[in-house]
């Protein structure tokens, strides 16, 4: 039992060396902001790639960018549609048609195979805005969770303890 207890102990003592290695609290504080506003962007499997090019060229922490973003997955699927209609009031000019879905619940193969291209372009207008409205929203949430973060974790023993890499 003791032993068990130990090796845990043990564990999570090296975990948290190995997610604090190096960073300083407002480099921990920019890096967990980038990946949870990058975790919201409103289109899936993007968010884990570009967190990876983001810790690589900034030289950002990989476990706590990927933790980051994987705690805003939820919110990704949340905010898709906000994010849409917002996009959508910023450029009324690009205004689509609604799909048809009554004519894709009676036949789908069929209105897929007449206008596959119709609905591939307003997919993209509609992702187009959605990334708009992300973009217009990510950069000051990101400042915001970044400058709040620093507060929280210059508070936390272990955060601020570590010594920066230089």
């Amino acid at each position: 039992m003791d032993r068990a207890a130990t090796s845990r102990e043990t564990i999570r003592r090296k975990l948290e060396a190995w997610l604090l290695e190096g960073i300083s609290p407002q480099r921990l504080a920019l890096t967990l902001a980038l990946g949870f506003v990058l975790g919201c962007i409103p289109m899936f499997g993007i968010p884990t790639g570009l967190c990876v090019v983001i810790a690589v060229v900034f030289r950002l922490n990989q476990a706590a960018i990927q933790a980051a973003n994987y705690a805003a997955m939820p919110f990704q699927l949340a905010l898709i549609a906000p994010f849409v209609r917002l996009g959508g009031k910023l450029t009324p000019t690009l205004a689509h048609p609604a799909l048809d879905m009554r004519a894709l619940t009676h036949s789908p193969l069929q209105m897929i195979m007449h206008s596959s291209t119709g609905i591939a372009a307003q997919f993209a207008v509609v992702a187009g805005q959605a990334l708009l409205a992300w973009l217009l929203v990510a950069v000051p949430v990101a400042a915001m969770l970044t400058l709040t973060l620093t507060g929280v974790l210059r508070r936390v023993p272990v955060v601020a303890a570590v010594r920066p890499r230089d």
